[in-house]
């Protein structure tokens, strides 16, 4: 299925959306010719479109070169896990959010309650659920940041990360992964329910790489990690937001995101070193936990049934107006035919 939902989280607690396009080619990644230098926003980092994307830092903007298709390599699988299912994917699946004027996330809602239109046109919603967190397993990718660029915050970031996992991921139903990337992109523990080898692979660092090939492994782990994961799919970054050696584009990560169905955040480490950074980090961890579980899931066949290449735009409505409620979900998606595990 189509989906991307994917926003970041500050330490503010602000979230915004995350959408892209391109295809790129699976392989091996070789060191970048011309590396690719973006700087992503320090304190806010968002992917508002498919076809433009920018990163504003507090300095200005940097606009990203065009460069070859990634190449990444393979992530090793675990030998014990199952060899997932591959299905054509011929439905779109949207992760839908209704919050009111205050934020406050809103319950209650019955598939009547949606009104979903692709390109301006009305959709048959096929299936519709609003109990993710008591039917669906969290499968989260945790990857963190060892570049230059954040050296001397690594106790921060090991922190935020078991920080997270302690507060969003539940105990014997959800799993998680560890990785680190700089100029390489590692996978230090798989897949597991096991905080104790979580907190040893996140505590475990204690090198620094030369630079930072941030959407590369967003690319890496979407494409060889999330797609087989057979539950929902959240990528977590706690990163500095500068990529300075990656041969994926923004571009090529935006896609890789949406066509494995992963929600990605963002934890920001520029000003991490007061105790109150970690205060407001927990605070978002436990505003993101609310929002994965108050989340609705709709499903649609779209009457546009051409898998053409082009981009079809999104719109959720509530069918009847509820005074000041919001309703948040992705904006669109690219009609590509792919195969991610059911």
């Amino acid at each position: 299925m189509f989906s991307c939902f994917a926003s970041h989280l500050d330490v503010e607690g602000n979230r915004l959306a995350f959408e892209g396009i391109e295809t790129p080619v699976p392989g091996r990644f070789q060191p970048a010719p011309e590396p690719n230098r973006m700087t992503l926003p320090l304190v806010r980092f968002f992917f508002n479109s498919l076809l433009f994307c920018a990163f504003s830092a507090a300095a200005g903007v940097c606009a990203q070169k065009a460069k070859p298709s990634p190449t990444p390599p393979p992530v090793i699988a675990d030998q014990g896990q199952e060899p997932a299912v591959r299905i054509p994917i011929r439905r779109v699946r949207l992760p839908i959010t209704v919050v009111d004027k205050k934020g406050q996330f809103v319950p209650g809602l019955t598939q009547k309650d949606f009104l979903v239109l692709e390109d301006k046109v009305p959709q048959q919603i096929e299936t519709f659920s609003d109990d993710l967190s008591q039917t669906s397993p969290l499968y989260v990718a945790m990857l963190m940041d060892t570049s230059p660029s954040t050296a001397g915050k690594l106790k921060f970031e090991q922190e935020s990360a078991m920080n997270f996992i302690q507060t969003v991921v539940r105990p014997r139903k959800d799993r998680v992964l560890f990785g680190t990337f700089d100029d390489e992109i590692t996978l230090l523990q798989d897949f597991t329910d096991k905080l104790d080898l979580l907190d040893r692979a996140v505590f475990g660092v204690k090198k620094m790489g030369k630079q930072t090939a941030l959407f590369d492994a967003v690319w890496q782990f979407c494409d060889e990690k999330m797609r087989s994961a057979p539950g929902r799919r959240v990528l977590v970054l706690v990163t500095d937001g500068e990529d300075t050696y990656s041969r994926a584009s923004i571009r090529d990560a935006i896609d890789i995101a949406q066509r494995t169905e992963t929600t990605i955040f963002a934890i920001s480490t520029k000003a991490g070193f007061l105790t109150g950074d970690m205060l407001s980090l927990e605070r978002s961890f436990t505003k993101i936990s609310k929002e994965l579980r108050a989340q609705y899931l709709v499903t649609y066949k779209p009457t546009n049934d051409r898998y053409d290449g082009s981009f079809r735009k999104i719109d959720v409505k509530l069918a009847e107006r509820k005074g000041d409620l919001k309703v948040r979900t992705k904006h669109g998606y690219k009609a590509i035919a792919d195969s991610v595990a059911p």
